[in-house]
């Protein structure tokens, strides 16, 4: 920077002035600040300029799984709010393993974050030594899966209300469903969404039947698929009606049905009826498009940033840790 204000003849602190906040310098010093930025091609180094500031523009938004439509979207929305507001969002993803979350963190402690969005692991997956002491230092919201007493807020989405609205409707409509998930599922949300279908079954006077397929890690799609030509071929069903944990295993098992030549959807002729949970950005252009229960995306992520803007204001101190759940919302289409 030095060099550039030599060079341009615009005193140093003008110019990080200029950086800092361009609305700042007025209108002549601005227009000769941005003729000299393109002749001479100058980029500051915000890497370097964050190691002499106390508080940077960086957020961190840390995901179990990039790839995954819902944090997909989730991290879409929450780079938008940030980026409206004047910060810099650094997304990354753990794929799922330990190790890797454990390196985010020190990467984003690196960077001097003013602040974390975090969608952890999961108590039994990650590293909670590792994420409180991370959160100790840190001004940090969970979103998503919770770790009970990490963080400053927890905004998530309440997963009894997608099952207690699909297995209620399904059941009014038709034959009470099975449920069908991974035997060892990835996301820690999956085994909340199997208590509720236990519970919800339990208040109805109704026969669960919990169906496992077994595979692990993210390819939700692939693992349902499997899992679902097993089930066709054994014909290993109690009911003609299917929930499926989440979208994406719905997804594969309606790429099963397909493949054995088996008709799902909500008219007499059908064979079968297939749900879901979570309302992927996907999940309208399957055939058919798949009944769910939707995520609220915008309140959920639009709630994780501004909790998290609101601590960054006080410093990165909270009176008290907070959990809030916003339930989701039932979409019907051609599936069921």
């Amino acid at each position: 920077m030095e060099d550039f204000a030599q060079a341009s003849g615009i005193s140093r602190p003008t110019i990080s002035k200029f950086f800092n906040d361009p609305s700042s310098v007025r209108e002549s010093l601005k227009s000769k600040i941005e003729a000299a930025l393109e002749k001479y091609d100058y980029y500051p180094n915000f890497y370097a300029i964050n190691q002499n500031r106390q508080l940077t523009k960086n957020i961190g938004i840390v995901v179990p799984y990039v790839s995954d439509p819902f944090f997909a979207e989730i991290a879409r929305n929450l780079e938008r709010r940030c980026i409206d507001v004047g910060y810099t969002p650094f997304l990354f993803s753990s794929h799922g393993e330990q190790a890797q979350e454990n390196a985010i963190l020190d990467t984003l402690r690196s960077l001097k974050p003013a602040g974390v969005l975090m969608a952890p692991l999961g108590r039994r997956s990650s590293d909670k030594n590792k994420i409180e002491k991370f959160c100790k230092n840190v001004p940090t919201i969970l979103f998503d899966s919770n770790i009970e007493g990490l963080g400053a807020a927890f905004i998530g989405s309440d997963n009894y209300s997608f099952v207690s609205q699909t297995v209620e409707y399904l059941n009014s409509t038709g034959s009470a469903p099975s449920f069908f998930e991974m035997r060892y599922p990835a996301n820690p949300n999956a085994n909340k969404r199997r208590e509720a279908y236990l519970k919800i079954m339990e208040s109805l006077k109704l026969k669960p039947q919990v169906i496992k397929i077994e595979g692990t890690g993210w390819e939700f799609e692939e693992i349902g698929r499997q899992g679902a030509l097993k089930l066709l071929r054994e014909n290993g069903m109690d009911t003609n009606t299917i929930l499926c944990s989440n979208d994406r295993l719905a997804i594969g098992f309606l790429s099963a049905c397909s493949e054995m030549g088996v008709k799902v959807g909500k008219t007499k002729n059908c064979d079968l009826r297939v749900a879901g949970c979570d309302d992927s950005p996907y999940s309208r252009f399957t055939s058919p498009p798949l009944t769910t229960a939707a995520h609220d995306y915008h309140t959920v992520s639009d709630n994780a940033a501004l909790a998290l803007f609101e601590l960054i204001n006080n410093g990165g101190k909270s009176k008290k840790r907070t959990e809030t759940l916003y339930s989701a919302k039932l979409v019907l289409r051609d599936s069921a």
